[in-house]
């Protein structure tokens, strides 16, 4: 797989990847989340994302709904702790609709003040939605609680107080400070050239300066590990254990990790935690364990559900596992087996392209390159079974570890 980047004077970058599909996807790329809202902004990020949808200089929100519906594409958006992205996908033939609409709602969201309005009842709906699903709410909590204090405990959504008072000032504060072009890409995938995509872009940047975007991110510090139980008088009893991890530039220490990730609790049904949680004892429906990178810290979670007289024995079993990465290295068969399970979900999952489209944004946004299948599989094959247990000693260790209760 290759592509092609390009870089204009004001910083904006662009990466493209050719396709011979009669489907196409393109969007824009930010390098601001919900870490960057100050004290009065918590959820600003987010409902930014959503009020780029609600009118432009020369569009009304109706307009920005219909302007790929109708020709049969998507509109789509997501903000996480430290990104936003904007993208659409659609036949080959609309990329100029595509780009003109993404490239208004960018540079030209108006934020009027009725559509404010109208979207907070909106977004305080979808929190109160998301309150009554303990198994996602657990995972902020957790957050909450490793990085206690800093900004990246905060919940995306943000909160009632903060929302209430959003205005039309707020929202465009919001894109001055980060939604410049030197904090921003353009991410591809279809059959439109390069040069025509660089021409295209070229109109929307002669006014835009080089301008950098106003960070003042600062490290989380250091945290003991702890235990916490919030009632909330659930049918089912949801547990998080975890801790603190590498960071998203410390590639060569992730890559162990992303292996034992999959081992432990990942996408597979012979993962060790639901062998032994689910098959092997009954004990849950749902046991997984997730890694999140961010550019200075990250975390390692497990999540499981089960009923309250299960709680203290699954809780048990998982140390019994850990305990397990920790102490026992892999046989050179179970290490082989392990490297060519990983390689081949990764080569399934670029069947996916959308998800496929995603991960190149989300590569080049952070790392200014895209890392393809075969470069990561070379590093995955000299991967040790002593490089496993060095990095399970490290992030597993009981030290590290945190626990919360949903109860």
């Amino acid at each position: 797989m290759t592509y092609n980047t390009h870089t204009f004077k004001n910083g904006f970058r662009i990466i493209h990847f050719p396709s011979a599909s009669p489907v196409s996807y393109c969007g824009f790329g930010i390098h601001a989340g919900a870490r960057d809202e100050k004290d009065e902004e918590f959820g600003l990020a987010h409902f930014v994302e959503h009020m780029l949808f609600k009118g432009t200089e020369k569009r009304k929100s109706w307009h920005i709904l219909n302007c790929m519906e109708k020709v049969g594409g998507e509109l789509n958006a997501f903000t996480t702790k430290e990104s936003t992205f904007i993208y659409s996908i659609f036949m080959d033939p609309d990329f100029n609709r595509a780009l003109g609409l993404l490239s208004d709602i960018i540079f030209h969201s108006r934020f009027p003040q009725h559509e404010i309005d109208k979207e907070v009842d909106v977004i305080l709906d979808e929190i109160n939605t998301y309150n009554d699903t303990p198994s996602e709410l657990i995972y902020d909590e957790f957050e909450n609680l490793l990085f206690s204090g800093h900004s990246l405990g905060h919940n995306i959504l943000g909160e009632e107080h903060t929302l209430t008072k959003f205005t039309t000032e707020s929202g465009l504060s919001f894109l001055k400070r980060f939604y410049v072009p030197a904090n921003m890409i353009f991410f591809s995938m279809g059959q439109t050239k390069i040069t025509k995509i660089i021409h295209a872009l070229e109109a929307y940047m002669d006014n835009e300066l080089h301008t950098p975007a106003y960070c003042e991110r600062t490290s989380p510090s250091s945290n003991a590990a702890t235990q916490k139980k919030i009632s909330r008088n659930t049918h089912q009893t949801h547990i998080m254990i975890g801790g603190r991890s590498y960071n998203m530039f410390e590639y060569e220490k992730r890559l162990p990790l992303f292996l034992l990730n999959n081992l432990l609790g990942g996408p597979s049904m012979n993962s060790r935690l639901n062998v032994s949680l689910r098959e092997k004892h009954g004990l849950v429906y749902t046991v997984e364990s997730t890694i999140t990178p961010y550019t200075d810290t990250g975390l390692t979670s497990i999540y499981l559900g089960t009923s309250s007289k299960n709680a203290e024995k699954a809780i048990r079993l998982v140390h019994k596992e850990l305990d397990k990465l920790r102490n026992t290295k892999l046989t050179e068969t179970q290490l082989s087996s392990l490297k060519k399970q990983v390689t081949g979900q990764l080569s399934i999952g670029t069947e996916n392209r959308e998800s496929l489209f995603l991960n190149i944004g989300k590569a080049f946004l952070h790392h200014n390159r895209y890392e393809t299948l075969p470069e990561i599989s070379h590093k995955i094959e000299k991967i040790t079974a002593e490089n496993l247990i060095d990095t399970a000693n490290e992030i597993f260790s009981p030290g590290n570890l945190s626990t919360l209760i949903f109860e």
